[in-house]
């Protein structure tokens, strides 16, 4: 599930910030419309923060992460503003995503998975192609 879809479809915004030049999700909103989705297991959320998402809808979390170089060139070429490429770059310094994503779940949940060449992504999808299937064996009875 691609949350941002679904905050723009579903209007789960509450205003736009003219700073960053993008909407302002409304986190409690967004919780309530995917809370069935949640709850029926089986689904993957793709978003780039986690700290507001309950821990009870997790198994796994993977956070992203790209070389501050390849990340300038993809957010330079998708026309973000000075100030949001810098304050962006300045999160993946800091890891702050990974560090959200460890202080809302438990450490052993949350993984790092690079995501910098095309080949990453390939890599990537085969790693968790690979925890998916070992968690339905896993939980099968």
């Amino acid at each position: 599930m691609l949350l941002p879809n679904i905050l723009l479809t579903g209007q789960l915004y509450d205003g736009y910030d003219e700073e960053y030049e993008c909407p302002i999700l409304d986190e409690d909103r967004v919780v309530d419309e995917l809370e069935n989705q949640m709850s029926e297991g089986g689904v993957i959320v793709d978003y780039h923060g986690c700290d507001f998402f309950p821990e009870r809808w997790f198994h796994i979390v993977f956070v992203l992460q790209a070389d501050n170089s390849v990340l300038y060139k993809r957010l330079e070429t998708r026309g973000y503003n000075e100030k949001k490429l810098k304050d962006n770059i300045q999160c993946e310094i800091f890891q702050v995503l990974y560090e959200e994503a460890l202080a809302s779940y438990k450490e052993e949940i949350v993984h790092q998975l690079p995501s910098n060449k095309p080949e990453d992504l390939e890599d990537n999808i085969n790693q968790i192609l690979k925890w998916i299937e070992q968690w339905i064996k896993d939980h099968s009875s």
